[in-house]
């Protein structure tokens, strides 16, 4: 009987080993099946190509096409001032006129005339004002400006100079009319770079028949340098790169999918891709660098095409 017994209990034991082997493999198993199957949340957006136009960024500040000071023809006392700043003149128009009061002789009031068409930009002289013909010497009764056409003067810099040539357009923008875009053209292009900052003075004239730009704007400058092409242009921080080739991650059926690609140049956020994307592949822009090929992932943001 107590053989028996001890059978029974061996049998037990045996199979309470037995018993825990197989819930271990099984639970090694079901870890092994869920690392796996494990998914990686990524987001995506659809690749698609982009209008592109290459330019040079500089900046700069719009001044008159023209700025004309405007000096007494005598010496004397300022009578009358017949112009206020915005008025319009024309060629040869009296702006002021001016006592030459000397002891002992007469004379008639002196005319100053405006030596060209456009606007008062500035009167800098007051009715009883002294005037002074000389311009080493007096200040100018006004300043004239033609604002028809504007111009912005830029510094280009060394490297960038065998890129400019006369006549290149350009895009102006301006903070005081964020959604508009003006358009003008390189006319004049300096023989000689400042010796300090190594850049050559450029300017460019600016249409403004509507008087929108107005002196002393600041002004965004983009250079164009090249025609528009429709070009792949990705976020750059999803190109990754790898013993020095450059890849990215695009989603196939679910599931991550390695590709290498040739980039060209990069412009702000962005990266040019000559080849390994084409139009429509799903591009993963958030969570590729917890991926590997073949790993599935859950889109979290965006759509698989």
């Amino acid at each position: 009987m107590k053989k028996l017994i001890g059978i029974l209990i061996v049998l037990l034991i045996l199979f309470f080993i037995f018993f825990r082997i197989m819930v271990f493999f099984k639970e090694k198993k079901a870890q092994t099946a869920e690392v796996k199957e494990r998914i990686v949340p990524v987001e995506v957006e659809v690749v698609r190509t982009s209008p592109y136009t290459p330019v040079l960024n500089y900046t700069g500040e719009v001044k008159g096409i023209e700025e004309i000071d405007i000096y007494p023809k005598a010496s004397g006392k300022l009578v009358e001032i017949k112009i206020k700043e915005g008025d319009r003149v024309k060629k040869d128009q009296v702006v002021a006129l001016i006592d030459r009061d000397i002891t002992g002789l007469e004379f008639e009031l002196a005319e100053t005339v405006s030596p060209v068409d456009g606007i008062v930009g500035k009167v800098y002289l007051d009715k009883g004002a002294v005037a002074n013909p000389d311009p080493g010497m007096g200040t100018p009764l006004a300043k004239i400006l033609n604002l028809d056409s504007v111009k912005t003067v830029i510094q280009v810099i060394e490297e960038d100079i065998p890129k400019v040539k006369l006549n290149q357009r350009a895009k102006i923008r301006v903070d005081a009319y964020p959604d508009r875009e003006f358009y003008g053209a390189v006319t004049l292009i300096s023989p000689t770079l400042n010796s300090l900052t190594r850049a050559a003075s450029t300017e460019i004239t600016i249409p403004n028949l509507n008087h929108l730009l107005k002196p002393g704007m600041f002004a965004k400058v983009d250079l164009i340098i090249g025609k528009t092409e429709n070009l792949i242009l990705v976020p750059r921080h999803t190109v990754i790169t790898e013993a020095g080739k450059k890849k990215v991650y695009v989603i196939k059926a679910g599931k991550a999918e390695a590709r290498w690609v040739e980039t060209g140049f990069s412009d702000g956020g962005l990266t040019y891709i000559k080849s390994g994307l084409v139009p429509l592949d799903s591009l993963v822009t958030l969570g590729q660098s917890q991926l590997q090929s073949g790993d599935k992932v859950k889109i979290v943001k965006g759509g698989e095409r």
